[in-house]
């Protein structure tokens, strides 16, 4: 079996988020970079559980990022990956990241190809639903369970109110979250083996983005809080109307 695992770099979640140029680019310096968690901790390290129990699989990792993306890609090649494809463009519109990851996909014939559920930075959560329809494969979402019998993957997924258990044949596109597989840390022979993985870097295919970035703001910072002595109740509903004007 062929994986194909999307991954994508991220600020950490602790870093100090700003934006330069009148808040149409984002402030880069001192930015600690990472795999985005649900691209690390649930779809590679499903792969690499899935490449567990069946040896034969072959693991590949693809990003659509330029050089500075590559100590990422080496992590991720430490925790299990096999080689790695760079698309070398840098571009936050979804389906021009899609299309540049479906021309790969198409390339290398993949029957199973895993993205985070969303990244933690965009949060958008729409590159595997325009994969799938990219590459007219079938597409589940919010994953949490996978099991695989041939050709055939049951999938286990969150559904507004409760879970949905859907059985589906591949080729097959995956989102995934939490529960579909627990987190890892490299270890030191992973991370030697790392430094000799396959690292290919290929050039973007000519496509136009459907959207671009007008602008960042940032949240208002929040008020202080208001204590009320739970016996006066006039002044808290006076400050739920006039000042908090919920009712």
């Amino acid at each position: 079996m062929k994986i194909l695992v999307c991954i994508s770099k991220t600020p950490d979640t602790t870093a100090k988020i700003a934006f330069t140029e009148g808040n149409t680019k984002f402030d880069e310096n001192g930015v600690q970079w990472i795999i985005n968690p649900y691209d690390e901790w649930y779809a590679l390290v499903k792969a690499i559980e899935l490449k567990e129990k069946d040896a034969s699989t072959i693991i590949h990792l693809v990003t659509v990022g330029l050089a500075d993306a590559e100590p990422i890609i080496r992590k991720a090649l430490a925790l299990g990956g096999d080689e790695a494809i760079r698309v070398n463009s840098n571009s936050n519109d979804s389906f021009y990241v899609a299309k540049q990851i479906a021309t790969i996909a198409k390339e290398g014939s993949y029957e199973l190809i895993f993205t985070g559920k969303e990244t933690i930075d965009y949060n958008s959560a729409s590159i595997g639903s325009m994969l799938s329809a990219i590459l007219d494969f079938p597409f589940v979402s919010l994953a949490n369970q996978l099991d695989l019998n041939g050709n055939t993957a049951t999938v286990r997924r969150e559904i507004e109110g409760g879970e949905e258990t859907c059985e589906v044949n591949l080729p097959l596109v995956i989102s995934c979250q939490k529960g579909m597989a627990e987190q890892r840390i490299p270890n030191m022979r992973g991370i030697m083996a790392a430094r000799t993985k396959p690292l290919k870097v290929v050039e973007p295919i000519e496509t136009i983005a459907r959207t671009s970035i007008k602008k960042f703001e940032s949240p208002l910072a929040k008020s202080g809080v208001k204590l009320v002595d739970p016996t006066n109740m006039d002044e808290l509903v006076k400050l739920l109307k006039e000042e908090a004007k919920v009712i």
